[in-house]
């Protein structure tokens, strides 16, 4: 399956406008992103886990990176509320469950297959100081890419032209960018070359951005 595949070109998906998607575990649902692969995939996703849910126990051979939106996900390692952004790199494994429900966002077959750097953080606990409206937290930086969050206040604008092509997700609030409005939920990639530029709404905003990694696409090594 290929969707949103051709990484030479913008792409957006408003998430919360589309239908969930049964996967082949029970109670578990998803809105894909992009993906390049079947049930092994090279993919980004939105992932619903119905309150008392599990997925089977799975090692992440390319890595997974997620991040809770609403909940609380819970697997061998503890609990992770929402507004925890987590690691796995290559090797790690885990049984996924959420006894009381929750909604992640998640990319797998992402890494360096050299990567063994694991970890949780909760975002809003890294923010740095406002700049012109802007708070801005490192979660991971390496050679390969960079990852932030930032809150942005209502009106501030907000600009990255790092290297290597950009992604972020709004977590809350709106932004505008390229005259379209994005609300919470809403995914965007920007290809290579292309920086991203955006004006916070009436309510501020949250956003998660990566870049960098477009520099590195590769499907998974089955």
């Amino acid at each position: 399956m290929e969707l949103n595949a051709d990484f030479d070109a913008r792409a957006i998906v408003r998430s919360e406008d589309i239908a969930w998607q049964a996967s082949p575990m029970k109670g578990v649902d998803r809105r894909m992103l992009d993906r390049i692969g079947g049930e092994v995939a090279r993919a980004t996703t939105i992932v619903r886990y119905a309150a008392g849910s599990s997925f089977s126990e799975h090692t992440h051979s390319g890595g997974e990176e997620f991040i809770v939106l609403d909940g609380v996900f819970q697997d061998d390692y503890g609990d992770f509320p929402a507004g925890t952004y987590v690691r796995n790199p290559p090797t790690t494994a885990h049984t996924p469950r959420s006894e009381p429900g929750c909604v992640i966002f998640v990319k797998l077959w992402q890494f360096d297959p050299d990567d063994r750097n694991q970890f949780r953080k909760t975002m809003a606990d890294e923010l740095g100081a406002a700049v012109d409206g802007v708070a801005t937290a490192d979660l991971h930086r390496d050679a390969r890419e960079t990852v932030t969050y930032s809150h942005i206040d209502p009106g501030a604008a907000y600009r990255n032209a790092d290297a290597g092509g950009i992604e972020m997700l709004v977590i809350d609030g709106s932004v505008t960018e390229s005259g379209e409005t994005l609300g919470k939920g809403a995914w965007l990639r920007l290809p290579i070359g292309t920086p991203l530029s955006l004006v916070a709404g009436g309510a501020g905003a949250k956003i998660w951005v990566k870049t960098g990694h477009l520099r590195h696409v590769a499907p998974p090594a089955v």
